[in-house]
């Protein structure tokens, strides 16, 4: 008994540890509320400092020289000129009033529609050729992309020399058939026709691609369950692969647009070695082609900034209204 006592007593007697209590605890806490707020501070303006530097060299080399370009536009800016008077819109009205300017805007727009119109669609066939099981898939994707790693100049050299009047192989072929010469750089249509082959031919591949990749992007369950369906290959394509590439489709037709309408070196190289770019009637003069011929060979700055804040009006409007009516369409397609 005695020996129990004893050792409760030895036991009540060792000191107790420190209960702790809530103000021990502030260091831990505050650390652990300073680490949450970095956290939740890296978390919300992390993404914003990755993006940055686009967007600041954008200001830069992109949005600055857009603006400065608006400035220029109000002046009868002349390179080399002592003095640029300030003239407010008359660079914009005699611009409205130009033939030649709009003789361009006609030629630009025509090569457009002959150009981005057949180079979506045969984009997108092209790619469901290449969503087969081909051999050498691989090879074939990689071939149709080197039209577009090609030199542009060179290109436009080659397709010049196969559209020549004379000696062009294309006028050699039509002969083989039995169909008369055509002067592809005099007569205006066949200009067009011309360079908007040599767009198409750079351009489609590298679309193919594009489209391409959404289609391999499209769950493979949902044809599995069309097969079991008995929907054939055709009403597979039109009924799920199409709606399926609603926002792919908008996006390549937005920038073949945007693309289209700044056209400048086919027509530039397709001009032969002499004579004046665009043709000697201007016949396939573009908008870009009629700015730079404004601003760098007859130095009037301040005309070929309007023209070029006009085609960026142009440009936005057009596109807008494609991507509405893309947008419309495929919206139909899939009800």
């Amino acid at each position: 008994m005695t020996s129990e006592l004893t050792v409760a007593r030895g036991r009540g007697s060792q000191p107790r540890p420190p209960r702790r209590s809530d103000n021990d605890d502030s260091g831990g806490r505050a650390a652990l509320g300073w680490r949450d707020r970095l956290t939740h501070l890296d978390v919300r303006f992390s993404p914003y400092l990755f993006i940055a530097p686009f967007f600041l060299l954008f200001a830069i080399v992109g949005l600055f020289p857009l603006l400065y370009t608006a400035y220029v536009s109000l002046f009868d800016w002349e390179l080399g000129g002592d003095e640029q008077p300030f003239v407010g819109l008359e660079n914009y009205v005699t611009l409205m009033t130009d033939s030649q300017f709009w003789n361009a805007m006609v030629n630009t727009l025509s090569i457009f529609v002959l150009s981005s119109g057949p180079q979506v669609v045969v984009a997108v066939l092209l790619a469901a050729l290449l969503n087969t099981a081909l051999r050498a898939r691989t090879a074939w994707r990689m071939g149709v992309l080197l039209p577009y790693v090609a030199s542009l100049v060179a290109l436009t050299i080659i397709f010049a020399n196969l559209f020549g009047p004379q000696y062009g192989l294309v006028n050699n072929l039509l002969e083989l058939v039995g169909l008369d010469r055509i002067d592809w750089q005099a007569e205006r249509w066949w200009s067009h026709v011309a360079i908007a082959t040599m767009v198409n031919w750079r351009w489609t591949g590298y679309n193919a691609l594009i489209v391409l990749a959404a289609m391999q992007a499209i769950p493979r369950d949902v044809y599995e369950a069309a097969v079991v369906d008995g929907a054939s290959a055709a009403r597979r394509f039109f009924s799920i692969t199409l709606p399926m590439l609603r926002p792919t489709i908008i996006f390549v037709v937005v920038t073949s647009t945007i693309g289209g309408l700044q056209i400048f070196t086919e027509p530039k190289m397709f001009a032969p070695a002499g004579s004046s770019s665009g043709g000697s009637t201007n016949q396939y003069q573009t908008v870009v082609l009629y700015m730079y011929q404004s601003g760098f060979q007859s130095f009037d700055l301040g005309y070929a900034s309007a023209m070029a804040w006009v085609l960026f009006v142009v440009i936005i409007a057009i596109a807008g209204i494609n991507f509405l009516l893309t947008r419309r369409i495929a919206s139909s397609g899939e009800d």
